[in-house]
């Protein structure tokens, strides 16, 4: 009897019907590092608070961070509805101190693989986090002048950074300056913005999914000419 090599360049893939139009992120993420968190390696992240898309999407995990005051209840939602790792934002504009570490606290139990601060987060507040979670806790940074030496003394494991079109160049600079720290990047509208912020030396890439509007607009247009046809038959 043969024996039979597989390629290691076959992927088997599976879908159903059902699940085919899932939100895909580009595939030039691909390209990226990754970064292994707990044994998982994660190099797609999709940024988004809403739970279809997150339950219909082949990222690697979620960054769930908005403009409110966090709250366990939107954290605990978003989890349970997660196939996927979740980042969870805990605050640091607003919602700073105390309530901040709470907000972690409540991250890590309900099962979030690492929280996130936002860009004003004040130091002590940084620290008073990490002193309390067992997960990697990411500081935001919104250009190259974002001071984070003490950020990474207090216990950041990963940087986030969102800094615009100026997004490569921030990314180019941290890591010249850092060079084994993780860094997640926003990659943009396009599969080369996405490529400069890899090549710039992003480990990971946050992807903005489409809304739920013009998801359902797209879907709703294929209806309207599937029942077009039908009415011309």
């Amino acid at each position: 009897m043969g024996v039979f090599f597989l390629s290691s360049d076959f992927i088997p893939n599976i879908t159903t019907e059902l699940r085919k139009d899932i939100v895909k992120v580009p595939e030039v993420i691909n390209q990226a590092s990754g970064i292994i968190i707990f044994g998982k390696k994660i190099r797609s992240i999709i940024f988004t608070t809403d739970i279809a898309i997150i339950r219909n999407t082949n990222a690697n995990a979620v960054i769930a961070v908005y403009p409110f005051t966090p709250h366990p209840a939107i954290t605990k939602s978003i989890i349970e509805a997660a196939d996927i790792p979740v980042f969870s934002g805990v605050g640091g504009g607003l919602t700073q101190g105390s309530r901040a570490a709470y907000m972690s606290l409540f991250a890590e139990a309900q099962g979030s693989i690492g929280v996130v601060l936002n860009a004003p987060t004040p130091v002590e507040t940084i620290c008073e986090v990490c002193q309390v979670v067992d997960i990697p806790v990411v500081s935001t940074v919104t250009s190259k002048y974002t001071p984070i030496d003490e950020k990474i003394n207090c216990g950041v494991k990963i940087i986030n950074i969102s800094a615009g079109k100026e997004t490569a160049e921030v990314v180019r600079h941290f890591r010249q300056n850092y060079p084994e720290l993780p860094i997640i990047a926003t990659g943009g509208p396009t599969d080369e913005t996405i490529l400069a912020v890899i090549e710039a030396g992003a480990n990971a890439i946050t992807f903005t999914p489409p809304s739920n509007g013009k998801l359902f607009s797209k879907k709703m247009e294929v209806y309207r000419e599937k029942e077009r046809l039908e009415f011309e038959k």
